[in-house]
């Protein structure tokens, strides 16, 4: 046992659950898991007792109670300073903050219409005429990330927005296997991103996970 606690969704659709279970696994945080599974008929009695928001995720320490995605990936890199989940530098920080916020509060046409659903493939067909303003502003915030900042490492060298893992590349992992589950169209900077994402070893967990659960909601309730 630990004195943390993740209350999460089905891995296979719940994206919310994904960022800040990310940002702990990244951190190299020792937590308990305890997964919710969503649509089933004990779901709103089971968010009701372990969620203010009735919503998943949900972090507990102690008396505290963390709820909202981002909010918990803030307490988390707050809680693990040596894991760097934000740039050290002021204005890049800015920015990663910046593109993290956007995708938490924003892209409501992708999560309509490409929901997280990482074990199926499904045909692209006429989803991406609505979502592809979504769809192109992901890709263009991985492209300038990647150019500014990415290429030169300025949070130290590797593949993903600002070089090493943020909390902004944990707030588009959920992004990424949408591109995969539907066969979206992307640029090489994307390729490779999505590439680097899901060679990322607690991504790789998540996504053996989410292939095994037996769970399966109907597409249109798909979280």
């Amino acid at each position: 046992m630990t004195d943390l606690t993740l209350y999460i969704g089905n891995k296979n659709y719940s994206s919310w659950s994904l960022r800040p279970w990310l940002a702990l696994k990244h951190a190299g945080a020792r937590f308990d898991e305890i997964l919710i599974p969503l649509d089933q008929p004990d779901t709103p009695e089971l968010l009701r007792r372990h969620s203010p928001s009735r919503r998943v995720p949900v972090l507990r320490q102690g008396a505290l109670i963390v709820w909202e995605s981002q909010a918990i990936c803030e307490y988390i890199a707050e809680l693990f300073p040596a894991a760097r989940l934000w740039p050290e530098d002021r204005e890049t920080r800015a920015l990663a903050r910046a593109v993290a916020n956007e995708i938490h509060g924003g892209f409501g046409e992708m999560r309509r219409y490409l929901p997280m659903d990482i074990r199926n493939r499904w045909p692209l067909g006429e989803r991406l005429k609505t979502a592809q303003a979504d769809a192109d502003r992901a890709t263009q915030i991985w492209r300038d990330c990647r150019d500014r900042y990415g290429s030169r490492g300025a949070h130290g060298p590797g593949p993903y927005l600002f070089g090493e893992f943020t909390i902004a590349d944990a707030m588009f992992a959920p992004v990424t296997t949408r591109f995969v589950t539907y066969g979206v169209p992307l640029d090489p900077i994307s390729v490779d991103y999505v590439a680097a994402i899901a060679a990322h070893p607690a991504m790789k967990e998540w996504t053996a996970a989410a292939k095994a659960e037996p769970w399966t909601i109907e597409e249109d309730a798909h979280k």
